[in-house]
C-alpha cells in the first residue's frame, strides 16, 4: 500500500473527526444531548485528560500529557513511513494510519481548541469559533470533545442481587469520538490480523545453514 493512500485515510478521518467536533461544540451546550435511536444519542461532553476521562493533576499533567501525544504522534508516523518504506502489510498500513489519524485529531483539541473557542457551559450558550475575548485556555490546554453515547443498557439492578440490588445497571457508559473510534479499529485490527500485519519472514537456505555450523 502506498503512502499517498494512507495519507488519503489519514485526512478522511480528520475530516469528519474535526467537522463533527466543531458543529458540536458550537451548537451544543455542554451536556446537551439528542436521542437517535433509543440505543445511540449524541451528547457533547468534554475530556479534559486521557482516555475514560482519567486526568493527569494540575495544569503541568495537561501540559505533560499533550506533550507526550506529540511525542507519541511522531513515532507512529515514523512507524507509518518506515511500514510502507519496507512493503509491509496493507492491513498494518491501514491499522497504523487509523490510530496516527485518531491520534492526530484529539492532539488538535488539545493544542488548539482552547485558543479557538470560549468555554462550553451546561444549559449555558454554546461557545463560538475564535471569540474576541479570547478562548478558554492557552495553548497546549484544550480539551477533547466527545459526542458518540451508546446507552446500550440503563436500568437497575433486581433487588434480589446482593449488594447491587436497586443500583444503576449501565452498558456501554463512555462517551467518545471519531478519533477515538479510529484508534481503537486500528488496534483492534493489529489484534484479529495479527498474523497478516505481522507475517513471520520465510527462513532462507542460508540462515538454515549458518545455523547448523553454529552448533
Amino acid at each position: 500500500m502506498s503512502l499517498k493512500k494512507a495519507i488519503g485515510i489519514i485526512v478522511l478521518i480528520l475530516l469528519i473527526d474535526q467537522i463533527s467536533k466543531i458543529y458540536i461544540k458550537t451548537n451544543f451546550a455542554l451536556g446537551e444531548s439528542v436521542e437517535v435511536f433509543g440505543w445511540f444519542k449524541i451528547l457533547f461532553v468534554e475530556n479534559k485528560g486521557m482516555a475514560w476521562g482519567v486526568e493527569l493533576p494540575g495544569s503541568y499533567g495537561k501540559l505533560f500529557l499533550t506533550l507526550f501525544r506529540l511525542f507519541a504522534i511522531t513515532a507512529i508516523g515514523y512507524w507509518l513511513y518506515d511500514s510502507v518504506k519496507k512493503k509491509s502489510s496493507k492491513i498494518l498500513i491501514v491499522a497504523i494510519a487509523l490510530i496516527f489519524a485518531g491520534a492526530f485529531g484529539n492532539i488538535i483539541d488539545s493544542v488548539f481548541y482552547g485558543i479557538i473557542f470560549n468555554e462550553s457551559v451546561y444549559q449555558g450558550e454554546v461557545a463560538s469559533f475564535m471569540p474576541e475575548a479570547g478562548g478558554y485556555a492557552p495553548v497546549f490546554h484544550g480539551h477533547v470533545v466527545d459526542m458518540l453515547y451508546f446507552p446500550m443498557i440503563d436500568t437497575t439492578w433486581p433487588e434480589w442481587v446482593p449488594w447491587l440490588g436497586g443500583d444503576r445497571l449501565s452498558f456501554f457508559d463512555p462517551v467518545f469520538n471519531i478519533a477515538d473510534s479510529a484508534i481503537t479499529i486500528g488496534v483492534l485490527l493489529l489484534i484479529i490480523f495479527n498474523k497478516k500485519a505481522f507475517p513471520k519472514k520465510p527462513v532462507t537456505a542460508k540462515e538454515i545453514a549458518t545455523e547448523e555450523i553454529s552448533e
